[in-house]
């Protein structure tokens, strides 16, 4: 080492003796860990010592060892339980955060697109008649028929439940239900009408919330204000006035019996479609109420010898499913700040001439095909060529479910959902003609199979979409596009649910809605520009001011597909129901567009399809997701479309589609309905005629016409005769001359 600049040489002893200390601290750290953690494992012996001769104290043997073994297990099963069912109440109560009091607090009226009155939602709950208030015979009907230890229990009667499952084993079918007054009472509030497993778990949960959160009373109140009850008509007071033209404070014995009654299939047993059946009904309902002691029989004699009668109405059917849709499209607008109002008059876009047509078209479809089939439900959504909602189907019987399958079914589209991985491929500079290789491809471990189990080899992208095969789309997406690409275009493009991006989307497999699909396919119609889908055009305070117009308050289309990448797509898209997959949805004289889908295991089958005037999507399946009987998107929903479509466009004038020419120019020179020939072993559905509908203007005419002449003096029988068969002839000739409204 260097001192003062001179080299001094180091001392051996001195650098010995460091690395020694070192060893001793190091050893002097590790004898005192040792000593540490010995000591510590000794004292906790100790302690467990002391705990063991301490429990012993507390050891039991014979019979009582096993009641507290069972004790023991039954602790900690029950742990386990009770974070089992939290993980279970979560998603249930998660609908309550939202303001559930004040759902229906809207007086909403609304009107069909030409000013025609076709029903009513929401109740304002002031004017609603306290329960105290009620006749005395008629709430023990209702609680006799729904629900008869509805004070005795908790939201759930498992008593009830044992009877009613031990009743239907005894008559080999469902002939009595086990969910109590609060749990349909949940249901209607809060959720949906579709069977599964997971909504009857919420729907127990939210049973038990109710019951916790409001009293007897309210709860008894809430149901009978919510309920449907048929006809249109909300709540136990609206179904009164509606059926017997009298407040509901008012209603007799037999009126009482006959209003329980409904509770159960409103559609079924309404008075005003079927008096027989909803006397009957009641009489039922008589009967519970002397067998669960709440009456005697000689309480009862007089209402059974003089059953209820009702006010004459002419059956108009309601779109139902539509005016829900329509509801929450108001609460959604109220709540986005554009209504301020809660009191209103809608007038929506639906034209009850195609709903009735579209409504008659599936049920045909059901009633002739469903149970060859295996298909119990459908839903249909037709939009005009600028968005306009012009009829929904969300499910075969509203009285039986309130569920709309149109609006909020998810279900798998198949390969309907390929327009949006070849329409990506368009815009990223593909052609029709673009050859692609259709052969065995695996993706990430996946190899998906087309429907044939064959393979083409070199296709093109127009003859792989027209004959729907699976690893094309699947081959796009893996090498050129990726898929959030293709669920970024399907948002675009005007589909609202969350959709997954996972490997297995370019087949389908993410679900989706009708109306979600109905609205992405009317972009090509639309020119590629959004289809801007709606179902209100105004609303209108009473007092006539304009509260909303779609055409003012809302932006312009946006365009979502370049002109060129829509041109190519409409050009493969009217390909297929002539040369590819869905050949029986070829309208006849009109250009038609569409695709077939269908997801595994045939649970759903699909047809979207458009012309250039409108664009309509028809879905079949089952609630339960069970599987039909080989059920293909290119059957019974291209045939159903078929239908529905050769109906709309009689009369009107045809529009073109946007950037193709009709390469079927002979067609449009057909000025007759032609019947579809049959496809193989199947009848070919009716085709429905179209008749001529009076416009607002010329209803108010005749509405006009009608009261000078109710309000005018009495005339001689000649007279009178005469008159007669001149407004009679007038109003005959009306409907001939009028011209038809343009769709």
């Amino acid at each position: 080492m260097t001192i003062g600049g001179r080299k001094v040489q180091d001392d051996p002893k001195t650098s010995q003796k460091q690395p020694r200390r070192k060893r001793h601290l190091l050893l002097r750290i590790d004898s005192w860990i040792d000593s540490t953690v010995w000591n510590l494992g000794f004292r906790l012996g100790e302690i467990w010592e002391e705990i063991t001769i301490f429990s012993r104290r507390f050891r039991v043997r014979g019979w009582k060892k096993a009641v507290f073994e069972l004790a023991g297990e039954a602790m900690t099963l029950g742990t386990a339980g009770a974070v089992v069912l939290l993980a279970l109440a979560m998603p249930a109560f998660e609908e309550t955060k939202e303001d559930w009091r004040n759902r229906g607090d809207f007086a909403v009226t609304f009107l069909d697109r030409y000013g025609n009155t076709i029903g009513h939602r929401g109740i304002i709950h002031e004017d609603s008649v306290p329960v105290d208030e009620l006749p005395d015979h008629l709430i023990k009907a209702v609680l006799a028929t729904e629900d008869r230890r509805f004070f005795d229990h908790f939201g759930i009667d498992f008593l009830g439940l044992a009877r009613a499952m031990n009743e239907n084993a005894k008559a080999g079918g469902v002939v009595q239900g086990g969910s109590t007054l609060t749990q349909q009472l949940a249901k209607n509030l809060f959720l949906s009408n579709e069977r599964s497993i997971e909504r009857k778990i919420k729907e127990a949960f939210l049973a038990l919330w109710l019951e916790a959160n409001l009293s007897k009373k309210e709860i008894l109140a809430y149901y009978l204000d919510r309920a449907y009850m048929g006809g249109g008509t909300f709540g136990a007071a609206a179904a009164a006035q509606f059926y017997f033209g009298k407040n509901i404070t008012e209603v007799n014995l037999a009126e009482s019996a006959m209003l329980a009654g409904l509770f159960k299939a409103p559609a079924k047993y309404a008075p005003h479609v079927n008096l027989p059946a909803a006397r009957a009904r009641a009489n039922e309902v008589l009967t519970n109420l002397v067998q669960g002691g709440l009456m005697t029989e000689g309480q009862v004699i007089g209402a059974r010898r003089n059953p209820a009668t009702v006010i004459d109405r002419a059956e108009v059917k309601a779109p139902d499913y539509f005016l829900d849709w329509a509801f929450d499209e108001v609460q959604r607008l109220a709540k986005a700040g554009k209504i301020r109002e809660r009191s209103m008059v809608v007038r929506t876009t639906i034209d009850m001439g195609l709903q009735q047509a579209a409504e008659a078209a599936m049920e045909s479809s059901l009633r002739e095909y469903g149970e060859s089939y295996r298909a119990k439900q459908g839903a249909l959504v037709m939009i005009e060529n600028g968005g306009a909602v012009r009829a929904m189907v969300g499910g075969r019987d509203y009285g039986e479910s309130q569920f709309n399958r149109a609006s909020r079914a998810l279900r798998q589209p198949g390969s309907s959902f390929k327009l949006y991985t070849y329409a990506a491929a368009m815009e990223k500079g593909f052609t029709p003609e673009s050859v692609v290789s259709d052969a065995p491809v695996t993706w990430r471990g996946w190899s998906p199979q087309n429907y044939g189990r064959s393979y083409k080899g070199k296709v093109t992208l127009m003859t792989a979409m027209s004959q729907s095969y699976n690893t094309v789309p699947v081959r796009l997406a893996k090498d050129e596009l990726g898929t959030e690409r293709i669920a970024q275009l399907a948002k675009e493009m005007g589909v609202e649910t969350p959709l997954r991006t996972d490997k297995t989307i370019p087949l389908g497999t993410s679900e989706v809605t009708v109306l979600d699909q109905a609205t992405a396919y009317a972009v090509m119609p639309a020119g590629g520009l959004q289809s801007r889908r709606h179902g209100i055009a105004q609303v209108m305070g009473y007092g006539g001011e304009v509260l909303y117009d779609v055409q003012r308050d809302e932006p312009p289309p946006r365009r979502v597909l370049s002109e060129q990448a829509m041109s190519s797509m409409n050009r493969i898209l009217t390909n297929i129901p002539y040369n590819g997959t869905a050949r029986r949805a070829a309208i006849d004289g009109v250009l038609t567009g569409g695709k077939t889908g269908t997801s595994q295991s045939y649970r759903d089958a699909w047809f979207v399809g458009f012309t250039g005037n409108y664009t309509t999507a028809v879905w079949f399946g089952n609630d339960d997701y069970t599987p039909m009987n080989n059920m293909t998107g290119g059957s019974l929903p291209a045939m159903t479309f078929k239908k529905l479509m050769d109906y709309a466009h009689q009369g009107i004038e045809l529009k073109p589609i946007p950037g193709i020419e009709n390469p079927f120019p002979e067609r449009e020179e057909k000025k007759e309905q032609v019947v579809a020939e049959k496809p193989e072993g199947e009848e070919a559905l009716p085709p429905m005629v179209r008749p001529r509908s009076l416009s607002a203007a010329s209803t108010r005419v005749l509405r006009k016409i009608a009261d000078q002449l109710k309000t005018a003096a009495p005339l001689a029988p000649a007279t009178a005769k005469v008159a007669d068969a001149t407004v009679t002839g007038s109003v005959g000739l009306v409907p001939v001359t009028a011209p038809e409204p343009a769709h």
